[in-house]
């Protein structure tokens, strides 16, 4: 009942503000913003100044692509995702997180990705989905459960990952349906994006897709098939028209690196539609993964200030742009182990990253709660972060030696579907790049201004 009289209140207020900003933008803006930064104490004061400043400036690129999400996507959607988003994620879950982290002593995410099904119907290069078979899957109540846990421990935010979620994309609307006060993001592959679909995400309101592609038509079917590329932008042209809020996921390999990063690609999917682009570096997980696709040291240098240039309200473009790797220094290093986040795969197994398939709990017979106090989530924890140089966060690729030793010390087993891969086969895989980059990664650390996380950590306590 509280949750609906929010939404409504929150409704009614945000369709007023949304007319009120439509009279006269920039100056109501101005006002906007200084009501919110008296309520909306959780986000930095900088924050709001560069808001500011970017209001009455024409030039600037993250007013664009606010203006651009004002005119591109449903008004109806946009409140929503701001009610799920903004209020119920950002400021209750929030404050929920950070109170139940101190009353259990342990992680607590803002983030819970999980996968509905193992099965996916593209055979990526480097992708471990493609191997999994149509096997394993959540059931619907097993995903009911999972977020009604989360919501109890202040999660609001749910990504849903695979295989291709949307094999299940009418248990998955359901889901969303009966939670309009969390949000979910669905990585998805773009090829089952109908109108059907995009009718129902219209009614849910709070959900948002994430659509995987990597450069041009060359550069993304040399690793997700022939024809993918096509498929994937009629999906965008289909989205727009409807006026969906989406986004772009894209792998960056030692392979694809310029055409993931040019501006004829960037510009093309602002042209179609795109708001967010989430970029991940590759990982070798799994036996048959190719060591040959970690981006190299001076590959990830080069993403480094390509990621600044793109943050830039001037150099970048009308779209927000994150790279889990080298967004490191704004987060405080390591998110994962359920610091921020933490992975449940298809079979129910609670793993602390998508990345790393080690597990010692699962759904079925644990709850999130006990996941979370566990030796291995437990280690997460007083581990992190597993490097005071945030731009070598991850315990597996830039400190193979820490996995090895939270996997040996909490005798977490692999949770690989085919081929169980030992945390020595794995880490052995990073080694060489860890040691490249290790020079690297000091030289830029030490030379560059870094923002203040306000990050606490475990190990800052008694």
């Amino acid at each position: 009942m509280e949750h609906k009289l929010v939404n409504f209140a929150a409704d009614k207020a945000l369709s007023r503000i949304l007319r009120y900003i439509d009279k006269a933008p920039e100056e109501n803006l101005l006002k906007i913003l200084k009501v919110a930064e008296k309520y909306f104490t959780m986000y930095p004061k900088e924050n709001y100044e560069k808001m500011r400043k970017a209001v009455g400036d024409k030039e600037n690129v993250y007013m664009q692509l606010a203006k651009n999400i004002l005119n591109d996507v449903d008004r109806d959607l946009v409140k929503s995702m701001l009610i799920s988003l903004g209020i119920h994620a950002g400021y209750y879950g929030t404050k929920t997180v950070r109170a139940k982290r101190d009353k259990y002593n342990c992680n607590i995410p803002f983030i819970i990705l999980f996968d509905p099904t193992s099965a996916c119907n593209l055979k990526c290069k480097g992708c471990w989905a493609a191997e999994y078979g149509h096997s394993f899957q959540l059931s619907l109540d097993d995903m009911r459960s999972i977020v009604n846990q989360g919501k109890e421990l202040g999660t609001h935010f749910y990504m849903l990952t695979g295989g291709e979620p949307l094999i299940r994309k009418n248990d998955v609307i359901t889901l969303a349906s009966e939670n309009p006060e969390c949000t979910f993001l669905i990585y998805t592959n773009a090829t089952l994006i109908d109108k059907k679909l995009c009718d129902d995400i219209k009614k849910c309101g709070n959900i948002t897709l994430a659509l995987s592609i990597e450069g041009d038509e060359c550069s993304n079917d040399d690793r997700r098939g022939q024809g993918a590329y096509e498929k994937t932008v009629e999906a965008m042209k289909l989205l727009r028209k409807e006026k969906i809020l989406f986004g772009i996921s894209v792998c960056y390999t030692s392979k694809n690196v310029n055409d993931v990063t040019s501006d004829a690609f960037l510009d093309k999917m602002v042209d179609l539609g795109v708001k967010y682009a989430f970029y991940f570096n590759f990982m070798p997980v799994g036996k048959g993964a190719e060591v040959a696709l970690i981006p190299t040291p001076s590959q990830r240098k080069y993403m480094y200030y390509w990621l600044k240039k793109m943050r830039n309200s001037h150099t970048g473009k009308p779209l927000f742009v994150m790279d889990f790797q080298d967004d490191g220094e704004y987060v405080g290093g390591c998110i994962a182990g359920g610091r921020n986040y933490f992975h449940i795969n298809s079979k129910g197994d609670m793993e602390p990253c998508v990345f790393v398939h080690y597990s010692d709990s699962n759904i079925k017979t644990d709850t999130l709660l006990e996941a979370l106090q566990k030796p291995l989530f437990m280690a997460y924890r007083k581990g992190q972060p597993f490097n005071d140089n945030h731009l070598m966060p991850c315990p597996m690729l830039e400190n193979p030696d820490i996995l090895r030793g939270i996997i040996k010390d909490t005798g977490a087993k692999s949770t690989d579907f085919v081929s169980q891969e030992t945390v020595e086969e794995l880490c052995s895989k990073c080694d060489d790049f860890s040691k490249a980059w290790k020079p690297v990664a000091t030289e830029i650390w030490e030379n560059n201004p870094h923002p203040k996380t306000h990050t606490q950590y475990y190990r800052d306590h008694k």
